[in-house]
């Protein structure tokens, strides 16, 4: 099988760049795969220049005329990094990955980028008067939580000529746009993460060597549920005095953690790490207890994060919404989106903190879930079946070759012994990136929101559209 697969690759630092380049050395060993990626930029990962032919985007229509491809497959999100393929998809069509249901962010971006606010208007009027206030809203810089509700991923759903989504949410809703559409759910592949030994993290990270550490990973907005957590948490504390929060992710302008840290008297107990790369991600997780991964409202995303959380073996707090209200009970605790969050919440925890073996449990079950259901070589393996079948070719039983190279994320890291400071960024850049951030782009999306943000920043006159 000969598959055309477009997808931003690292340092473009997307989850979704992460997501390909754990998955292409399995998908590689068994297809042939040519990569065609954005322009000015070229991959970092040695391995994948070692082992594919990669392409920018512009040369994907001669390639495909001189040796065609079965099949051309298309990874989106709610990201400006996927701009560039959703414009070859609609020339092109092939089967779509949807890892977001609500692209709504991306198609507002593309509105401003191409100074074609028109269309993002007349796309919106199709959802009725509320979906034109929505999109007055948005274009004129009043970034509205209703967002959510207006996906606009219909025109991708329809020049599919497959899809392929890894949650039966978003399954479901791609059934009701296009019924007649092939779709598969296929589960996010990830794999375990090598860890580092849990007392020598704490050490470099600072941290008490005995202390309760509670984390909650990623970039850092309204949607993320922190106040009923940090709110729990506090009352947590009046029981465990020397308990510590982890607020590990770059923070967002629009929810003031320190006034709300203040508040709440935590000064002392939560420590903020900024945005950090995958050795310190994985340092702090090797150190918590608990994890508190919350979110809503959702754009139907399924969270590579939650599940290296999980593979990691961490006892979580989820929200009972999206894909993540498909985790198994007894793999992660869910928690109601509602005026019983925060008694929920506080339950959950001080049980957790009070039975070490509870989190044992559920440590031991949340890793077995992921090396069972989300294991990269049954996802390569659903790839490839429902590509042959999109195509007519033959689908194989079972993976018969090695992967081609270790996954980056499944290689072994170091905790640096000293934390790197944050860079300096100039403050208005700052804020249009966390601004783009709030809005759905993805949490491991930090330099690829500073390089859009510098482009806008840059172009005030198409912010004005």
């Amino acid at each position: 099988m000969r598959i055309a697969y477009f997808s931003p690759l690292n340092p473009v630092p997307s989850g979704i760049s992460d997501y390909s380049e754990d998955l292409l050395p399995y998908l590689g060993a068994e297809a042939e795969v040519d990569l065609f990626i954005d322009r000015g930029y070229r991959p970092t990962n040695p391995d994948l220049a070692a082992h594919f032919a990669i392409y920018p985007y512009p040369r994907y229509p001669r390639l495909a005329r001189r040796r065609p491809y079965d099949v051309a497959l298309y990874h989106v999100g709610n990201s400006p990094a996927h701009d560039y393929i959703v414009s070859t998809l609609e020339r092109y069509p092939g089967v779509v990955v949807l890892h977001d249901f609500v692209l709504h962010h991306l198609m507002l971006w593309r509105a401003v980028r191409h100074g074609n606010g028109s269309a993002y208007r007349q796309a919106m009027a199709a959802y009725g008067a509320a979906g034109e206030r929505v999109a007055t809203e948005m274009l004129s810089g009043r970034l509205s939580e209703e967002a959510f509700e207006y996906p606009l991923c219909e025109g991708v759903v329809r020049a599919a000529r497959g899809v392929i989504v890894h949650s039966r949410y978003v399954a479901e809703r791609v059934r009701a746009i296009r019924p007649e559409v092939p779709l598969a759910v296929v589960p996010m592949g990830v794999p375990l993460p090598a860890l580092p030994e849990r007392a020598e993290a704490r050490r470099r990270l600072g941290l008490p060597a005995e202390a309760l550490v509670i984390a909650s990973f990623g970039h850092v907005n309204p949607y993320k549920r922190l106040e009923p957590a940090l709110r729990a948490f506090r009352r947590l504390r009046e029981e465990y005095p020397d308990a510590l929060f982890l607020v590990v992710g770059s923070l967002s302008p629009h929810l003031d953690l320190p006034g709300l840290v203040a508040r709440l008297g935590l000064e002392q107990a939560v420590r903020v790490t900024g945005f950090v790369d995958f050795p310190l991600f994985l340092g702090y997780l090797a150190a918590c207890d608990i994890c508190v991964n919350l979110r809503y409202p959702t754009a139907g995303e399924t969270s590579a994060s939650l599940l290296r959380i999980l593979g990691a073996g961490v006892p979580t707090l989820v929200s009972r919404t999206g894909a993540f209200a498909e985790l198994p009970p007894e793999v992660a605790i869910q928690v109601d989106v509602g005026p019983d969050e925060e008694e929920e919440l506080y339950a959950f925890l001080r049980y957790l903190a009070g039975h070490p073996e509870a989190r044992r449990v559920f440590a031991r079950n949340a890793r077995d879930y992921v090396a069972t259901h989300h294991t990269l070589e049954r996802a390569a393996l659903e790839y490839l079946r429902f590509l042959g079948e999109i195509c007519g070719k033959p689908a194989p039983d079972r993976l018969t070759h090695p992967p081609l190279f270790t996954p980056p994320t499944a290689r072994a890291v170091s905790v640096p012994e000293a934390l790197p400071t944050q860079p300096c960024v100039p403050v208005a850049v700052e804020i249009v990136a966390e601004a783009l951030a709030d809005i759905g782009l993805h949490e491991n999306n930090r330099a690829t929101l500073r390089s859009v943000a510098e482009v806008l920043h840059t172009l005030p006159e198409l912010l004005e559209e």
